[in-house]
């Protein structure tokens, strides 16, 4: 994780349409509260440029001392239809003053409206169910509990391994960390439990060998038989990059859990609802999946996730007995509604991969004119990564991407922390209702920031 100084530095003053940098960062008035955070909330929630988040709104954040922000972060890929939408703060206030904040799983409206909405969205709607929850992590972690019930009561004790790829980040709860793809996040579980195989990840990259050839290999190699196997989950496009697989390679990998009666589960929670110019990222290989984990980008704003998938599979539990205490939460249900509105009316989908056209080949001729510490750059629609490397090397930079990356926040660019395996991907994930002249101007400003710390290799 990124290690941000908290000593103010005077920057150059910056103010245009779409940015105004006017005080020294951080804002050395916003100190005492970085102080006080430090010692009420544990290191871990640290981490991030600072900034005390005080307004957002479409795709600008804004602190209170007159600072403002071109966002390229959507908060973590949430804001989807962009920050603080009039449509979804009046969603908000009606259902507030509805008087209903808290429903447990008891029916109310909203929840069938969501429900209806995203099954219609989905693959199959006469075939596909939905279950409302409140976290990505929740998501996935039920997506592992129904695919191993499905092999158990569909084919016995023996149909338990459940695969995943290395590199894979499905959530911090347990089974979500089990079925991860990152060694050092299962070091606090202590012994590993053996049904959960990775496999490697076809990126192109970091793994060069693509072929559905190394997916079969490796389970033989681990002595896991397809017949034993209760399901795979892959994410749509990898956090880490966004790395997407070859379209050819998720068909095989589809066929082959067809050929298996495996649960093939696509997680969407960061892929989803228009991220990379489809509705799923899935679409983008011409599969379809089984079970679709999604959460983040659903409601734009508060936390809601869903599971949508195939009837036989999501109606294996009985009534009471699959739940969640906030499951369709009446208030994110209103926000997931309207956010799922605007989608539609705005048809930002399209509109996400039309941006892509502009932001994929600038970011692209960007990594190409520093290819000895810009790795390589991947992207589809408004969602973006370039992996920052030692020069001449394949081996990850986590500090220079951070340097690139402060670089960008005192010009008035904000992006999360370098995410990647090691930090060292740079992350670029704006609303996808950027507006374009801000669009080109975020571009310009990412392109100035690395020509200045490229300067400083030299």
């Amino acid at each position: 994780m990124a290690v941000y100084d908290l000593t103010p530095v005077q920057v150059k003053p910056v103010e245009t349409a779409n940015r105004k940098i006017c005080t020294a960062l951080p804002v050395p008035e916003s100190l005492p509260v970085f102080e006080e955070l430090k010692k009420s909330e544990p290191r871990s929630m640290s981490g991030q440029p600072p900034i005390l988040w005080h307004k957002a709104e479409s795709a600008s954040v804004w602190d209170k001392w007159g600072n403002r922000w071109i966002d390229w972060s959507s908060g973590v890929l949430i804001t989807n239809a962009g920050h603080g939408r009039r449509e979804i703060r009046d969603a908000l206030k009606a259902m507030i003053d509805q008087e209903l904040l808290a429903t447990y799983v008891f029916p109310h409206e909203g929840r069938a409206v969501l429900t209806h909405k995203l099954r219609m969205v989905s693959p199959d709607p006469e075939n596909y169910q939905v279950f409302l929850l409140s976290t990505g992590s929740e998501a996935t972690e039920n997506c592992i509990k129904l695919a191993k019930t499905y092999g158990l009561e569909k084919h016995g004790p023996n149909k338990k391994y459940f695969i995943s790829f290395n590199n894979a980040f499905h959530g911090r709860t347990m089974g979500a960390q089990l079925a991860g793809g990152n060694p050092n996040q299962k070091k606090w579980i202590g012994q590993l439990d053996p049904t959960f195989v990775q496999v490697p990840f076809p990126d192109g990259y970091k793994n060069e060998n693509t072929g559905f050839d190394l997916f079969l290999n490796t389970l033989k190699a681990k002595n896991v038989k397809p017949e034993d196997i209760c399901g795979v989950m892959v994410e749509s496009f990898q956090g880490v990059g966004p790395d997407f697989m070859p379209v050819e390679y998720a068909k095989s990998l589809e066929k082959f859990c067809r050929e298996h009666d495996i649960v093939f589960i696509c997680d969407e929670v960061q892929a989803g609802f228009g991220r990379s110019g489809r509705m799923f990222s899935f679409q983008h290989y011409g599969i379809k999946p089984d079970l679709i984990a999604c959460g983040k980008g659903i409601s734009s704003s508060l936390p809601i996730s869903a599971v949508i998938g195939r009837k036989d599979i999501m109606g294996l539990y009985p009534p009471g007995s699959m739940t969640s205490t906030h499951s369709a939460s009446p208030l994110a249900v209103a926000a997931a509604i309207e956010n799922m509105n605007i989608i539609e009316r705005e048809k930002l989908v399209e509109r996400a991969a039309k941006m892509g056209e502009i932001l994929i080949p600038a970011l692209d001729r960007i990594q190409k004119k520093y290819p000895s510490f810009l790795g390589c750059m991947h992207g589809k629609g408004l969602v973006a990564g370039i992996q920052v490397v030692k020069p001449g090397s394949k081996t990850p930079d986590p500090e220079l991407a951070t340097k690139i990356n402060v670089a960008c926040y005192q010009k008035g660019l904000l992006m999360f922390a370098p995410v990647g395996i090691a930090g060292e991907c740079l992350k670029i994930a704006p609303p996808l209702c950027i507006p374009e002249d801000m669009l080109r101007e975020s571009i310009q400003v990412f392109e100035e920031a690395i020509d200045e710390v490229a300067a400083k290799l030299k």
